[in-house]
């Protein structure tokens, strides 16, 4: 169960938009993009967020019931448009992205949107900082639903996703602390762990969120793999060797790796394994909704792949 913002996305396949004769057309949106991440690895998954009365949303919506997740829960706003992500690229290791969001529907989520009985009979919560980040009333609503689950002995999970571009740091420092409380697992970059005030390697980064109270805490870090601290087991988790063409969406593509196999009822081990090789799988592909993969596109990544786990400090 996860929810948030939802946009409809318009990308190039090369070069600036301003030259573009033809663009690819897909949803963007972190929690949409675990969702169908989920989904896709054969785990149920639903998703609760405002689009707009409009084509857009039309879209967004009929893209994720293609990919069978739950949008029953799902609110059109009659009275703001869905939001959009524009995206084009300048070379392959330059792209940009402009989003365009004042006054849209995903911002004006409240408490009062969030469904209850599905929070409280879901396998797993997810929620994310970028949420939180979006408005005072999607703020209250990502606490509010962590509540709920809470409650309800429903696990919480946390990617930090920091967005510089919606919230100052100092807002989003003490927005994400306060959302770690309510946490049994968290996602984290590197960069987004020392945003917090912590400093060090992964492995240090790791020890530091686990301080926090989550039972399971991963650090990534990009092409050096990542770090996992779960029930006090520490994993070494390295990147699965790829050619990398297009990095959009890789860290959803881990999380919903992580937990479609958590649901599952799979090891720590195994569910490290499967994110490292999703976000793999989704580095190798243009798009981000678009580049996530099923079981058995993993079956075609590189059979070595050394995970080690030691003790926890």
């Amino acid at each position: 169960m996860t929810f948030g913002e939802a946009l409809a996305s318009f990308r190039t396949s090369s070069g600036k938009l301003r030259h573009a004769t033809t663009v690819d057309v897909g949803i963007a949106g972190a929690e949409a993009t675990v969702a169908v991440g989920v989904s896709r690895l054969g785990a149920p998954a639903t998703w609760m967020g405002r689009i707009g009365a409009d084509e857009p949303g039309a879209l967004v919506l009929t893209r994720l019931r293609e990919e069978g997740v739950d949008t029953s829960a799902a609110i059109t706003d009659r009275q703001a448009p869905t939001g959009l992500v524009l995206r084009d690229f300048r070379s392959r290791d330059a792209s940009r992205a402009a989003f365009y969001r004042n006054g849209s529907a995903g911002p004006r989520l409240a408490p009062e949107d969030l469904r209850e009985d599905l929070i409280a009979a879901a396998g797993v919560l997810h929620l994310s900082g970028s949420t939180a980040a979006l408005s005072e009333s999607a703020d209250e609503a990502t606490f509010t639903a962590a509540e709920i689950a809470t409650d309800a002995g429903v696990p919480v999970s946390l990617a930090l996703d920091h967005r510089p571009a919606l919230w100052h740091d100092e807002d989003a420092r003490d927005t994400l602390l306060e959302l770690l409380a309510h946490a049994d697992i968290v996602f984290a970059r590197t960069d987004e762990a020392r945003l917090l005030g912590f400093d060090g390697d992964a492995e240090a980064l790791t020890t530091e969120l686990a301080k926090l109270g989550p039972d399971e805490v991963i650090v990534t870090q990009g092409p050096r793999g990542a770090v996992a601290e779960i029930s006090g087991a520490r994993y070494d988790v390295p990147a699965y060797p790829v050619h990398e063409i297009d990095a959009d969406g890789t860290d959803e593509a881990f999380i919903a790796g992580y937990l479609a196999d958590l649901l599952a009822g799979a090891p720590a081990d195994r569910r490290v394994r499967t994110a490292a090789a999703c976000r793999a799988a989704a580095m190798s592909v243009p798009g981000a909704a678009d580049s996530l993969p099923e079981r058995t596109d993993l079956i075609d990544l590189p059979r070595q792949h050394r995970l080690t786990r030691t003790p926890a400090s």
